[in-house]
């Protein structure tokens, strides 16, 4: 019989990724609710420090898959691992951040054990007769699902900055166990050679919780500058519209919309991005807004918190210059 709720947890260069941190945080809340366990499982090489950490944000139990040939992530021998080890665990529902490497992951492992997935959800709640409920956008950001399952395991991706991280306990003590990988020769048709790591001192952009993002109004690569240097003042990942990105301004890591990355900080700053609904679909989940634009007209004010109608190239100088008063 299915029991317990399973967090894949994420981590690189054995540092777990905060949207994993903010499952464990929610999954403890539902764990506790249900009446159920929470069990996290960590894939990788020379992870048995992260338990502790794991431990600390609420699970009960922490299952370590060691292996060589996890060090780095591969879609072929993660997916072979996990699939044999749910299936022996048989959990209610599996929960992963919807990470590229979540997005690569959970079809896969959907297929493999023969489930639906409800995908980059931003709301999940208990339920009576389903167990869990998933709330998720469609058509670009304008309407909300909810999806709910009785096949088991549940499968579900969440949205970096969906919930709230909880702080961790240290005191807290969690069962350890170590499972062989159990990959199948044939899982390993791709072979990971080297990662390059392009460095940056700012926030990864999906899990940053404040984002200044510019578009077509910067007019040109140059003027980057004024927006990072905001953003070097609060904290802040630097993002862009799909205008700058085709324009070349840009490279596309750095897009926000629907062919590029969806965030949901707390504050997103958008300058100069007249707020097409591709581009609303990637950041409307944002829990502040503020817009920056000299169109009183631009759609982006229909959906921001706060609007200041003016030229970027005055607004924003001034607005670090006031922010660096305030911020220590």
């Amino acid at each position: 019989m299915a029991k317990g709720i399973m967090i894949i947890v994420e981590q690189r260069n054995l540092e777990i990724r905060k949207v994993s941190l903010e499952l464990l945080s929610q999954g403890r809340k539902i764990a506790d609710e249900t009446s159920e366990p929470l069990v996290a499982v960590v894939l990788g090489q020379g992870i048995d420090g992260l338990a502790s950490t794991v431990a600390s944000y609420g699970a009960d139990k922490v299952i370590l898959i060691d292996d060589a040939k996890l060090a780095d992530y591969t879609t072929g021998a993660y997916t072979s691992a996990l699939n044999k080890l749910i299936r022996k665990e048989e959990p209610q529902a599996v929960l992963i951040g919807n990470t590229a490497i979540g997005k690569d992951l959970a079809p896969r492992l959907a297929q493999r054990l023969g489930v639906g997935l409800a995908s980059d959800c931003t709301g999940m709640e208990t339920d009576a007769s389903s167990f869990l409920t998933f709330k998720r956008p469609i058509y670009a950001g304008k309407a909300f699902e909810y999806l709910a399952s009785n096949v088991r395991p549940i499968l579900a991706t969440i949205r970096p900055n969906t919930f709230a991280l909880a702080a961790p306990d240290a005191s807290r003590n969690a069962e350890v166990v170590k499972e062989a990988a159990d990959i199948d020769a044939a899982d390993l048709r791709a072979i990971l050679k080297e990662v390059a790591i392009a460095a940056s001192e700012r926030p990864d952009l999906t899990e940053a919780n404040i984002i200044v993002s510019g578009g077509r109004g910067m007019k040109g690569p140059e003027n980057y500058v004024i927006l990072e240097a905001l953003a070097d003042v609060i904290g802040a990942a630097v993002g862009a519209s799909r205008a700058a990105v085709d324009s070349g301004w840009k490279e596309h890591k750095f897009q926000v919309g629907q062919t590029g990355k969806t965030v949901a900080p707390t504050l997103y700053i958008a300058c100069g991005i007249s707020g097409a609904i591709q581009h609303l679909a990637g950041m409307g989940s944002s829990k502040f807004i503020v817009a920056i634009n000299k169109d009183p007209e631009a759609n982006i004010f229909n959906v921001a918190d706060y609007g200041i109608v003016g030229d970027l190239f005055e607004v924003v100088p001034v607005l670090t210059e006031e922010l660096k008063k305030i911020v220590k």
